[in-house]
């Protein structure tokens, strides 16, 4: 029996989690407000709440999960990519306690962790992915597509060759005054607009990699333009310039899915990360598998954010596999899957 105890402090939320044997027993995360004023997240800040948060949040995971810290087979935690002040506390914490309770410490990919969410568990009968698959991961700082053949083996067969998905949503937000994060306030207003209102330039990137300043770019140029002549232009069109920005971005992330399908030929899909939570990107996503009779892996929108369950999990099979992780091990800030 694997009791393994989950760390994400990648960037502004700190979050453990309890799975023992694939089963989640509890995923606890205390999000940062602070950042909402300044439009962003502010690294200094950010790493001072984690210290302030970490030991409450890992006493709520193990009280929440009914066991003992003595109880734990091993601590995994995020070691990157993310802001380093901030990998840092979840890095010596997790050092720390490994030491006091002589258990092993696993390091995980924080990507790793959005690919294999999906194998998290909180019954026995949840269905997971079949290896191998394909896994659109899409969040503030990536898009790619990545060929998922084990949970050491991944291969990335596309990713985006400047701005992310997330940045587009979230730079374009701003630009409409709207709060930090901006990609759910987009989400919201597209319910209530017009998709075909606007149309913004397309990337023709060759392959399977994926651009979207372009995309950014012509949005902030319509914006632009159009208060020139009328300075309310905005404000009377947000619902639908977030319909056709959500539009413009799911045909861009569709486009270059099913380009991947036809060319491995894998026949089950994923997807991962913060953006995985946008509601059209869910459908969009789900409508595109149905149609082609592939197999569709849509995650709650709780293991979209940075968590510590999808930590745990990736964790867990590194456990399982012997893979543990050095005491002079030190966070990275980037790397690709």
């Amino acid at each position: 029996m694997a009791t393994i105890l989950g760390i994400e402090s990648s960037c502004d939320d700190t979050s453990a989690a309890i799975i023992r044997d694939g089963i989640l027993l509890s995923n606890v995360i205390a999000s940062q407000q602070v950042h909402e004023e300044y439009g962003g997240v502010v690294p200094e800040l950010a790493s001072r709440a984690h210290q302030q948060n970490i030991v409450p949040v890992v006493d709520a995971a193990l009280k929440r999960a009914g066991i003992d810290k003595k109880d734990l087979s091993a601590i995994s935690f995020t070691r990157g990519p993310g802001l380093i002040g901030s990998l840092l506390v979840g890095t010596s914490f997790a050092k720390g306690l490994s030491l006091g309770l002589r258990v092993p410490i696993v390091d995980v990919n924080h990507l790793h962790g959005h690919v294999l969410s999906h194998f998290v568990k909180e019954k026995e009968d949840d269905e997971v992915p079949e290896f191998p698959y394909l896994c659109l991961l899409i969040s503030g700082g990536n898009s790619q597509l990545i060929l998922v053949k084990s949970p050491k083996d991944m291969e990335v067969i596309g990713q985006t060759i400047d701005d992310a998905a997330g940045e587009a949503f979230d730079k374009c937000a701003k630009v409409m005054g709207l709060p930090y994060p901006g990609g759910p306030h987009i989400d919201r207003l597209a319910a209530e607009g017009n998709p075909k209102a606007f149309k913004f330039a397309k990337p023709h990137i060759p392959g399977l990699d994926y651009s979207f300043s372009g995309l950014k770019t012509s949005f902030l140029y319509t914006i632009r333009d159009a208060v020139r002549t009328n300075p309310d232009f905005v404000a009377e069109n947000k619902a639908d310039l977030a319909a056709s920005l959500q539009a413009a971005i799911i045909e861009i992330l569709i486009d270059k899915l099913d380009k991947a399908v036809k060319a491995t030929g894998i026949t089950t899909v994923a997807i991962g990360g913060g953006v995985s939570a946008n509601s059209g990107v869910r459908k969009a996503v789900a409508d595109y598998c149905s149609t082609r009779g592939l197999k569709a892996f849509i995650p709650q929108r709780k293991f979209t954010t940075d968590n510590a369950a999808m930590v745990a999990i990736a964790g867990m099979f590194k456990y399982l596999d012997n893979d543990f992780c050095a005491y002079s091990a030190v966070p990275y800030a980037r790397v690709t899957v």
